[in-house]
This record gives structure tokens, C-alpha cells and sequence, in this order.
């Protein structure tokens, strides 16, 4: 960086009909000095001189010293610039300004963080180049991008990075979560996102009604496929959808009624399943049987045994 000394021809007498400088966005966010301080510089410009020119860039845009003019202008003093003839102007205003001033680390962070939105510099190199927290300004970026106007509070000190990046981030939550509902409601009910759009529906109202049109949807489909599950057992009965087309029912008597439906039909399949293991885990006393007919074993074995039993010990001895 260079800055050479050009002083300009600038009068800043209070009743100066000079045109206002144009100031550079990113010196424009340093908060100026409050009233009795402006008035103590403005003092001791007026009887020691004004000790640092105020930096402008070739075009004449006030890089520096904002404070300084304004201080000159109070005390009736023509004020001494100087031009800066580097490119990085970022970096001048940065470097200038964070040393400078009695602010704290998180307003530094927040100014940083609004000095980079304005230019192309990154919160890491301007973490690097000026020795500040990356962790702090990615949280001042955070409460820039979701909460500005916490940002300004903190840029002037009036509260602190920390509180305002805890609200900053529950906004940011927040806004994600509504964003995604509302994502949502454009991919499966466009016509609703719309109306939303519109102002013809509330956001609340639009996301109920999305709600209930998707249970219905999941009610149908679970009685679609229990009706098809009944079908293929062979049940005749008319289905439940059917009824429900009717109006006989609603998808919600339908759904219990399916429910009861699939709760009886695995029932009925863990008892048969159970029987059959029994069946053949004991497999070899039927094999038994088969092997010693007529025999008083046998006799006496069947002879304490129900008749449906019986006929069906003989259809197994059978089998066998």
C-alpha cells in the first residue's frame, strides 16, 4: 500500500458551500465518534493541527478520516488530505480503522463482516490479515445475513455479538424450517403454494390443509391394499374402498376396519404357524404309530385322545 502526499483543495469552514465527499461503503460502516469526543478532536486540531491526512483514493472517494473532516469543519480548519494509489482499498480502511479504535472484538467482527458484504475480500483473509476470530466473524456474518438489524446494534455497540448470534442462528432455524415446509407444500400441493403466494390463504391454513390431504391419501392407500390382501385370501366381501366410494364410510372407518382385518388375518397365521411346529417338532411319535398299527401301544395311545383328533392322527399316519 502506498499513500502519497496530494494535499486537496477543500474548504471546510462551516459555512462551506463544497460539496460533500463521497465516502467508500466500507468507511462508511466504522460508527463515528460521538458528539463530546467530534468536539474534543475538533479541539485539539484547532491548536495542535491536525496530526493524520484524511486518505483519499485517486477518485477522490474518502477512504479515511471521516472524523478528522468532520473535526476540521467544527474547528474552521482547512483539512490536509492525502491520495492512496494502491488498489486494496479494503485493506487500508480495515487496517486503518480496527487499531485505531475503542471497539470491541465483536463490533470489530460486525464491521469486518459489513466491510466484506460491500467488497470482494473473504472473512478469512480478512481474519488473517488483521488478526481477528474466523469463529467470530462467521458469526457476525450470520447475524448480518439473518438478523441486520441486530448487525447495527452490534456495529455501534449497543449490544453484544454473542446475544445477537443466539438469536441470529434461532431466526436462521426458524426461516429453514419455514422455508422447508414451504417446499413441501409447492411439491405436493403447488396449487396451495400458490394461493399462499397470492395472499389468498394463510401459511398455517395451507400446510393443514396438505396435512389432512395426505393422511387421507396414506388412509386410502393402506385400505387399498388390505382390500388386495383380501382379495388374494379370497374373502368375497365387498371392499373397503368400495364402500368407502359409496359413502356407506369414511377413509377413517375403512383404515380401522383394515386394521382389524390385517390384526385377525396375522393372528390366524401365528397360530396355524405354531400348530404346524408343534406338529413337527413331535413328528416322530406319528412315525411311531405308523410303524407299530394295531399294536395295544397304539390302542392305548389314540384311546385317550378326541375323536377329531383321532381321524386326524389316522390322515397323518396316512401321509406318512
Amino acid at each position: 500500500m502506498t499513500a502519497t502526499q496530494q494535499p486537496h483543495t477543500y474548504t471546510a469552514a462551516a459555512d462551506s458551500k463544497e460539496p460533500a465527499l463521497k465516502i467508500h461503503p466500507a468507511a462508511d460502516i466504522f460508527p463515528m465518534l460521538d458528539q463530546d469526543e467530534l468536539l474534543d478532536l475538533a479541539e485539539s486540531i484547532k491548536t495542535e493541527g491536525q496530526h493524520e491526512p484524511i486518505v483519499l483514493d485517486t477518485d477522490g472517494v474518502l477512504l479515511d478520516g471521516r472524523n478528522r473532516l468532520a473535526a476540521c469543519k467544527i474547528a474552521g480548519v482547512e483539512p490536509r488530505f492525502t491520495t492512496y494509489t494502491g488498489t486494496d482499498h479494503m485493506r487500508l480502511i480495515m487496517s486503518g480503522n480496527l487499531v485505531r479504535r475503542h471497539t470491541s472484538k465483536g463490533q470489530q467482527a460486525m464491521i469486518t463482516a459489513m466491510a466484506c458484504s460491500v467488497s470482494e475480500h473473504s472473512l478469512r483473509d480478512q481474519a488473517k490479515h488483521h488478526g481477528l476470530s474466523l469463529t467470530r466473524l462467521s458469526n457476525a456474518a450470520t447475524v448480518l445475513k439473518h438478523a441486520p438489524h441486530l448487525a447495527e446494534q452490534v456495529r455501534v455497540g449497543t449490544l453484544g455479538l454473542d446475544a445477537t448470534y443466539t438469536a441470529a442462528r434461532e431466526q436462521r432455524d426458524r426461516t429453514a424450517a419455514l422455508k422447508a415446509q414451504y417446499d413441501r407444500l409447492r411439491e405436493h400441493a403447488p396449487e396451495l403454494a400458490a394461493q399462499v403466494t397470492e395472499g389468498l390463504l394463510t401459511f398455517d391454513d395451507a400446510t393443514a390443509a396438505l396435512d389432512e390431504r395426505l393422511e387421507t391419501e396414506r388412509l386410502r392407500q393402506h385400505v387399498i391394499d388390505a382390500d388386495t390382501l383380501r382379495l388374494a385370501d379370497g374373502d368375497t366381501t365387498p371392499p373397503l374402498a368400495e364402500l368407502v366410494e359409496r359413502g356407506d364410510i369414511t377413509w377413517g372407518q375403512a383404515h380401522q376396519r383394515a386394521e382389524e382385518f390385517l390384526a385377525h388375518r396375522q393372528d390366524a397365521i401365528d397360530r396355524a404357524q405354531h400348530a404346524l411346529q408343534l406338529i413337527a417338532e413331535n413328528w416322530t411319535a406319528v412315525q411311531d404309530l405308523a410303524a407299530r398299527p394295531g399294536t395295544q401301544l397304539a390302542r392305548d395311545i389314540l384311546g385317550g385322545l378326541a375323536p377329531a383328533t383321532c381321524s386326524l392322527v389316522h390322515r397323518l399316519i396316512t401321509l406318512d
